[in-house]
C-alpha cells in the first residue's frame, strides 16, 4: 500500500539553504534534521493545526495556516504555510533563529 502524505512544496529550497551551509559544522546536522522533517511531513496526514502539535510539540502555530518548526534544536527555524484540504505545505522561509528574529514570519515569502 502506498502511503501519502503532506506534499512539500518546495523541497529544493531546503536543499539550497543546507548548500550555503558548505563549510559550516553544523552543515551535516541540519541537513540531517530537515531530511528527517521532511520524510515526516510528507508521509503525515493533518487535518489542523491540532495535528501538527501532535507530531511536533515544539511548532509554532501563528495561524489557522502559518507554522514555524524548530530545526537542529531549534538553532534554526523553517517558517511554512499548510493548506491542510489540499494536503500541501509551503516553505516559506528557513535561516538561523537570530535571522528569524529579525523577519515577520506570518508574512515572510520565499525570496524576502
Amino acid at each position: 500500500m502506498l502511503l501519502l502524505g503532506l506534499r512539500v512544496i518546495a523541497r529544493n529550497t531546503l536543499t539550497r539553504f543546507v548548500a550555503t551551509l558548505r563549510g559550516h559544522k553544523a552543515q551535516a546536522a541540519v541537513k540531517a534534521a530537515l531530511d528527517a522533517w521532511y520524510y515526516e511531513v510528507s508521509r503525515a496526514a493533518w487535518k489542523n493545526p491540532a495535528d501538527v502539535k501532535s507530531s511536533y510539540t515544539t511548532a509554532s502555530i501563528l495561524s489557522a495556516e502559518r507554522v514555524v518548526f524548530n530545526i537542529k534544536g531549534n538553532d534554526y527555524r523553517l517558517v511554512t504555510a499548510v493548506q491542510y484540504q489540499r494536503q500541501i505545505v509551503y516553505v516559506k522561509w528557513i535561516g538561523s533563529h537570530a535571522e528569524y528574529d529579525k523577519i515577520d514570519a506570518k508574512t515572510v515569502r520565499y525570496g524576502d
